[in-house]
């Protein structure tokens, strides 16, 4: 079970408490317009349109990861009798069978001229916002490599929004062998892909692996508030944006700081510039390591973008 309880809120004043009522939404439409009005600050996602209708299907959300180069569909839901398994899994196929569809949507939205070649298809995924879910939907969506997420959202009488994403446990299994009863199911698992730490490991060595896991504990360590994100290049350490990405090679670790160049106290200068060159991950700077050696003075500087 991952369902997350939301804390009881209170205000405090002269020495007492008193809760906060939750106020429910109304409407599907009340949740829509908190996203959608806040999409790059909750969600980091770039809006690209409200109410995007294809093939006689209605989208309540088209959003673009300027991240991963991938579209996200986000549906909003009060009613808690909808599968959300077939649900997401038709607009993944439906994404997927009309892929110019979504990028002649992109450009006309946007003023852009995104390229087919420049959407990375296998990091698409559908995203159910809702003020709550049953045991049944979350069970549904505990799939490790499933690109279908839970977020619940409450309100409150003073105001206070509560938003949560649902995690997949730690013991999620793959969806593979249940895809393989369904001609549809298996086409969208196999083009769409769900990156997990276990499989960028699975390309290094036991010594990489172990030395990933001490520079992941210590980063962690610094901030209790820091989502971990495996992506297809590399994993990412978040609160609204990436602040850290490390590539895991098979000799050694690329660590990423998202800052501008100049604008860290690097007095050893350990990390190289890579403002003007390709990399995966996000940021100007860039640091190789193959040992633990440097950790501490590493972490001095991944302070400073936490």
């Amino acid at each position: 079970m991952r369902q997350i309880e939301f804390m009881t809120i209170y205000k405090y004043s002269n020495g007492l408490l008193e809760e906060i009522q939750e106020k429910p939404f109304k409407l599907e439409r009340d949740i829509q317009t908190v996203f959608e009005q806040n999409l790059k600050e909750v969600m980091a996602l770039t809006l690209v349109r409200s109410e995007f209708t294809i093939k006689n299907r209605r989208i309540d959300t088209l959003a673009f990861d300027e991240v991963t180069k991938a579209f996200v569909i986000i549906e909003y839901k009060r009613d808690r009798n909808i599968s959300v398994i077939d649900q997401g899994f038709t607009y993944l196929g439906l994404m997927l069978e009309n892929k110019a569809d979504f990028i002649v949507e992109y450009n006309e939205q946007l003023k852009m001229n995104l390229k087919r070649d420049q959407v990375d298809w296998s990091q698409t995924r559908v995203v159910f916002v809702s003020p709550s879910f049953t045991e049944f939907q979350v069970e549904a969506t505990n799939f490790k490599d499933i690109a279908i997420e839970l977020w619940e959202i409450k309100q409150y009488s003073n105001g206070t929004v509560a938003i949560n994403q649902l995690k997949k446990t730690k013991s999620a299994e793959s969806i593979k062998p249940l895809a393989k009863k369904s001609k549809e199911l298996q086409q969208v698992v196999d083009e769409i892909q769900v990156y997990t730490e276990e499989r960028l490991l699975a390309t290094t060595t036991p010594e990489m692996a172990e030395l990933y896991e001490k520079f992941k504990s210590a980063i962690l360590n610094l901030a209790s508030d820091l989502e971990v994100k495996p992506l297809k290049y590399y994993v990412a350490f978040k609160r609204h944006s990436n602040l850290v990405d490390i590539e895991i090679q098979k000799k050694s670790l690329k660590i990423f700081l998202n800052a501008r160049w100049g604008t860290l106290d690097d007095s050893k200068q350990i990390a190289r510039d890579v403002s003007a060159i390709g990399h995966s991950g996000n940021g100007d700077y860039q640091i190789q390591v193959d040992s633990d050696a440097d950790l501490e003075y590493i972490m001095s500087l991944v302070k400073q973008v936490v």
